[in-house]
């Protein structure tokens, strides 16, 4: 598998699964567009550091998800630069766990604008200027939160299910115009994310997986490239689970 000659955007890059995400495209030859919400020094050296180790271009990008403008206006500099875009990475995300009563719709409606309406925002924005590519691709990043829905789910699991329902429809409409849409649903993976989580919950999680541990982040990285590159062609409108198994 190589991704060598494509550009990679990927967002949510600073942390987490989206940090792997890079180290992954990056060691694949792919040069990749890497988001964050806002700058810091760290941030600015760890992906100078992976550029220079896979001798690959790594260009930062700031912009809160939710904020639109912003938004457009990283896109619309992109496509000045006349920059190829040939995957979309829909990482960037929030989580949340809580009863419905007890969760207020404000939350709830921060929750789907970050985890599903920036992303239907951001590839909207995209998609036609990746048309003009070969064997484009985008990977959506779900959760089995989306696919077990169990109670304390109303905000983020439904915001996954919902991103679910919109991976497998914007693959039906877009493949003809040789686009690929795949989303992947990782268990629980070693991050920040799980270490936020109530140690009764995770370790929930952790007993509902028939390997009975933590994902790693690379692990599932791994499953993303290679939907992304051309080893998947035909791949297209599938959700994949990355958790080890369900026991």
């Amino acid at each position: 598998m190589t991704l060598e000659g494509k550009t990679a955007f990927i967002t949510g890059t600073n942390r987490g699964l989206g940090r792997a995400f890079v180290e992954v495209f990056a060691a694949n030859r792919a040069n990749v567009i890497a988001h964050a919400r806002k700058e810091t020094p760290e941030f600015r050296e760890f992906l100078n550091d992976i550029a220079q180790k896979n001798s690959v271009t790594i260009t930062p990008v700031f912009f809160d998800m939710t904020d639109s403008a912003a938004m457009r206006s990283v896109v619309r500099s992109i496509v000045m630069a006349k920059t190829p875009v040939n995957i979309l990475i829909n990482s960037a995300g929030v989580a949340h766990g809580g009863l419905f009563q007890m969760t207020s719709m404000e939350k709830i409606h921060e929750v789907f604008v970050v985890n599903l309406f920036a992303h239907m925002e951001l590839t909207q924005q995209l998609l036609r200027y990746m048309m003009r590519f070969p064997h484009g691709s985008i990977v959506n990043i779900a959760s089995i939160s989306g696919l077990d829905l169990k109670k304390g789910n109303c905000a983020y699991g439904v915001s996954k299910a919902a991103l679910i329902a919109f991976t497998k429809t914007l693959a039906a409409e877009v493949a003809q115009s040789g686009l690929r849409v795949n989303a992947v649903c990782p268990g629980l993976a070693d991050t920040d994310m799980a270490n936020l989580m109530e140690a009764k919950a995770g370790a929930e999680m952790i007993a509902r997986s028939a390997m009975n541990r933590l994902g790693q982040p690379r692990e599932i990285a791994e499953v993303v490239a290679f939907l992304a590159s051309d080893a998947a062609s035909f791949v297209n409108g599938q959700i994949i689970s990355v958790d080890g198994g369900r026991a």
